[in-house]
């Protein structure tokens, strides 16, 4: 189960960040979103990263904690999407196809003429399509 999600900005600033659990953990995953910045950046800046590996958009998992999976995903504008599931045994394939619809839902959001750019989404059809998506992960359900 997906426990949050977040998007990032390129200067590390946040643009969406939406838990879905109760209240008590959100400040908790909020940290945890904080924390998965450092190892992206560790990730991205590698001078050992090979050739295949440096136009890999899906960094698969960051890292793990006692009870969270933390998966990501860098664009080639530098945006970072960030998922936090509580599932121990994620497919990359899963996780790959999540990130693919949470990027174009984003690029969705983006794209009105209305959203100023480097700003918070506040889009409630984003939220909405985030929320549908969150929903189907590891179902198969296409959205």
């Amino acid at each position: 189960m997906i426990v949050c999600v977040a998007v990032v900005g390129h200067q590390n600033n946040p643009l969406y960040l939406q838990s879905f659990t109760e209240a008590d953990d959100a400040l908790k995953l909020h940290h945890i979103v904080h924390c998965s910045l450092d190892v992206i950046d560790e990730r991205v800046n590698n001078p050992k990263r090979s050739a295949p590996t440096l136009n890999e958009t899906f960094l698969g998992l960051l890292y793990p904690t006692e009870n969270y999976k933390v998966y990501g995903y860098l664009t080639n504008t530098k945006v970072k999407f960030i998922m936090v599931t509580t599932d121990l045994d994620v497919k990359d394939a899963d996780a790959r196809n999540f990130f693919r619809k949470f990027h174009a839902a984003y690029v969705d959001a983006v794209s009105n003429p209305f959203h100023v750019p480097g700003k918070k989404i506040a889009s409630r059809s984003f939220g909405a399509r985030v929320s549908t998506i969150v929903k189907s992960f590891g179902s198969g359900i296409t959205s």
